[in-house]
């Protein structure tokens, strides 16, 4: 308990509370625009935590991601364009209500649905992650390899309906994690005489390429344009639509809330995979299905409850075993090792106070997004106005900023334009990106966790079975590997019928 009023204490400074604040109406800009996705928001967010103490560092990228993640709903009932990828699951009921002359009734429900998301999965952070590290303090390095292989595999698993395009997302991501000097043998690897690429690619100036940089190409490309106007309808009686929504939906919420924060902490799953899978089972146990993707409060509820509890669950496995739930606790480890914090099992310990403070400040956030969600939905249609002629180059800037204010060097700029255009490849090829940013997270993880293990036990495989807990963790890896194998397997036999039939 300590440690809890601790935390207390630290976010409950003015410079926090501030922080706080700033990064919540940050978030509903960004995730208001289409196209610009909570990771991004956090990406651009990178440079200004440069400035930060440890605490208001964090609950800046806690805040952003809590507000971006529900501000994402907005344009996808008014456009029909999901503001962020985790908005996709219902954006078509959304909208069929604002078709209808019934906007409040989405976004009230989607806002309510957010907020409650999003306090019981900080709930839930708060009882099971020290718990989860007080278990993990018994990891050895062969437990650590295993983890991280299962998240490499399960981001292959729940990469979308091509296994082939997310296991070349993830073979990207691994290429691009060996770029530097071997760890075993300190050989450089990749780095084509360049000194700069000695330490490896920097994970930040690696995020701003892949999710801001690629952005601003495609806009560049696809032209000057103007979306259609929001429809000119009023929103009365939000706060009613409100609390009868929580009312009337608060199991689905509820249930919705805990699969969402179970899916988070699955490495490579995040608040995208939270979202349809929370929709697809409320629309199978509703007694009401046939109007899912037809104007479903009930399914707008189940997708917000989901995607928001699932960005509190993501940071379970962050804080507690180092391996990000997600992009955006990829780019937060990062930005906590910068500020002296380092995630593992004995966090709690040598960091209690600060870990305390990061919750606290999680669920200030998600509290603080009601009002301010409320004002967001008022001004919605000013900040959907917005022209990409202006937004864009103002992107831009902040990427280059970013990049540069990392090593304080022109050749992170260069990297960040590499790695937008491959981004911007691989969309273009529907190659998910999720895998890739796994990749270069974790591709250091196994490999160092691998070659220390290889030498305890002098080159036997069979050490990797040794301890009962990896022996668990591997047999739960190879279980998913041959999932993943049964399934492209299944996907290719139907089609070759087709083709011996035709």
């Amino acid at each position: 308990m300590d440690n809890f009023f601790q935390g207390l204490t630290l976010v409950l400074q003015p410079d926090v509370l501030s922080v706080i604040f700033l990064a919540s109406l940050y978030g509903l800009v960004i995730g208001a625009l289409p196209g610009l996705t909570a990771t991004m928001s956090i990406a651009l967010l990178v440079p200004v935590t440069f400035f930060l103490d440890p605490v208001p560092a964090i609950a800046a990228i806690t805040a952003t991601t809590a507000s971006a993640i529900f501000a994402g709903d907005i344009p996808g009932a008014l456009l029909r364009i999901p503001g962020t990828p985790a908005s996709a699951a219902y954006t078509e009921d959304a909208y069929a209500l604002t078709v209808a002359g019934r906007p409040e009734a989405a976004l009230g429900a989607s806002l309510i649905a957010s907020v409650a998301g999003g306090v019981v999965g900080v709930i839930l952070l708060m009882i099971f992650a020290p718990a989860l590290a007080r278990f993990a303090v018994q990891f050895s390095s062969v437990e650590y390899f295993w983890l991280a292989v299962l998240g490499l595999s399960c981001a292959v698993a729940v990469s979308g309906d091509s296994l082939l395009r997310g296991a070349i997302s993830l073979l990207i991501g691994l290429l691009i994690s060996t770029v530097g000097i071997d760890i075993a043998t300190g050989y450089p690897r990749f780095t084509f005489g360049s000194i700069h690429l000695l330490s490896g690619i920097s994970f930040i100036p690696a995020m701003i390429g892949i999710f801001a940089v690629s952005q601003v190409i495609r806009a560049a490309l696809a032209g000057p344009g103007e979306a259609p106007p929001p429809p000119s309808r009023g929103l009365p009686d939000l706060m009613g639509t409100m609390w009868r929504a929580l009312v009337r939906f608060r199991l689905t919420i509820l249930r919705s809330s805990l699969i969402g924060n179970l899916l988070g902490a699955l490495p490579g799953a995040g608040a995208d995979i939270a979202a349809w899978v929370a929709y697809s089972l409320s629309r199978l146990v509703s007694r009401s299905p046939g109007t899912y993707g037809k104007g479903s409060e009930e399914g707008i509820a189940a997708g917000g409850a989901a995607n928001n509890s699932a960005v509190a669950g993501a940071w379970t496995p962050a804080l507690v075993l180092g391996i990000p739930g997600d992009s955006i606790t990829a780019i937060a480890v990062g930005v906590m090792m910068m500020k002296g914090i380092t995630p593992g099992p004995r966090v709690f310990i040598t960091d209690g106070p600060e870990v305390y403070a990061i919750f606290l400040g999680f669920l200030l956030a998600n509290l603080l997004l009601l009002p301010l969600g409320f004002l967001a939905i008022k001004l919605a249609r000013h900040i959907l106005s917005v022209p990409q002629a202006v937004l864009m180059p103002v992107i831009l800037m902040f990427s280059i900023t970013g990049a540069y204010a990392v090593d304080n060097a022109m050749f992170a700029v260069g990297i960040i334009a590499v790695l937008g255009l491959v981004a911007f490849m691989m969309e273009e090829n529907r190659i998910p990106f999720a895998p890739a940013i796994l990749g270069i997270v974790l591709g250091a993880v196994v490999e160092k966790n691998f070659l220390i293990t290889m030498i305890k036990t002098q080159g036997s495989l069979a050490g990797f079975f040794d301890r009962p807990l990896a022996a668990v963790l591997g047999g739960l890896t190879l279980v998913v590997w041959t999932l993943i194998l049964a399934r492209s397997v299944l996907r290719r036999a139907p089609a070759s019928e087709r083709t011996t039939h035709d």
